[in-house]
């Protein structure tokens, strides 16, 4: 089938696409996020009573994931302390890799994957603002919850508050479980991974690292289900906003670019209608205003243009013209 263009998108080509562009980009937004995320950090007793919901929704739909996932993991630290270094570490590095991947690979694609994952990011940060949720790890003990991170913090390099480095817990908002951007973040990957990695193992990979990361939020007991599922819908809705976005923009960038362009065009068609004399230099004693061409120079013909009709010169070879033959001596 051929390919068809969307009508009106042909006419504005997309400018080519600059590390040192984009990398300022990806840090501001995620400098953006990180600072929303630890600006908005709600009440606690708000953020309890939200976690405490979620339990109740998820009882009542008769889900149970985390009591089971999180007694395994702390009951088998050869699977517990691999599962806190997936969530402490994985999220910041596979995703800037596949960003970085579809930059120098997939340069096509990649606008867009870079602006749902964006997209998708500051819905998740509207969702921290809205629904401060505490997480399982600080529900009180009675609800069956183990903290894993505390309990193998002497593994890794986070502290027993958060996935944090060690001391700096408190640099963190511990209440921005809902949604989980680890899950939502880990799907994106899987997404791109599966339709752009061309290979068997890339397509695995797709499926297995957000399936992993799924059960490691839960296990560790950082993330609800119902908060997994609701990372899930952000990216969804991340998705389906990245059109609108990218449209909104072009216009932006058509706007500026036709601002602009007056200034220079205008200087483009002064340039364009200055005449000759004017550009090389109006007291300039090189150019010849009637012949038009530099005084001394000399074209077949060009003296017939000098004297006016019925008027000849001197046939003297001084002033005979190429095609002139000299007089007979």
């Amino acid at each position: 089938m051929p390919h068809t263009e969307t009508p009106g998108t042909e006419a504005a080509p997309h400018p080519r696409l600059r590390w040192w562009t984009e990398l300022p980009l990806i840090v501001l937004v995620y400098a953006c996020y990180s600072a929303g995320r630890l600006l908005v950090r709600g009440d606690v007793s708000d953020a309890v009573d939200h976690g405490l919901a979620l339990l109740d929704i998820e009882k009542a739909l008769h889900l149970n994931a985390e009591h089971p996932l999180n007694r395994l993991f702390t009951r088998e630290p050869w699977i517990g302390v691999p599962a806190d270094f997936w969530y402490a570490s994985l999220h910041y590095v596979v995703t800037p890799a596949i960003l970085v991947w579809l930059f120098r690979s997939r340069a096509v694609r990649y606008r867009a994957a870079r602006t749902w994952l964006m997209t998708s990011t500051f819905i998740g940060l509207i969702g921290f603002t809205l629904l401060p949720t505490c997480p399982p790890r600080l529900l009180d003990a009675g609800h069956g919850f183990v903290d894993t991170m505390a309990q193998y913090s002497s593994y890794g390099w986070w502290g027993g508050e958060a996935s944090a480095p060690r001391g700096l817990g408190g640099m963190t908002n511990q209440y921005a479980a809902m949604p989980s951007l680890h899950v939502g973040w880990a799907l994106w990957c899987g997404v791109m991974l599966w339709r752009h990695g061309g290979t068997r193992t890339a397509k695995v990979a797709g499926v297995v690292y957000p399936l992993v990361t799924t059960i490691v939020v839960m296990g560790t007991a950082n993330h609800y289900f119902l908060d997994a599922v609701a990372g899930a819908a952000v990216m969804g809705a991340g998705l389906l906003l990245t059109p609108f976005v990218l449209r909104t923009a072009q216009r932006a960038r058509t706007r500026l670019t036709a601002r602009f362009a007056p200034a220079v065009a205008g200087s483009a068609n002064v340039s364009a209608s200055t005449p000759d004399s004017a550009r090389e230099g109006a007291g300039s004693a090189i150019v010849s205003g009637g012949c038009q061409t530099s005084a001394g120079e000399r074209f077949p013909r060009q003296r017939e243009q000098r004297f006016g009709a019925g008027a000849e010169p001197d046939p003297a070879p001084s002033d005979a013209g190429d095609e002139t033959p000299a007089p007979t001596r």
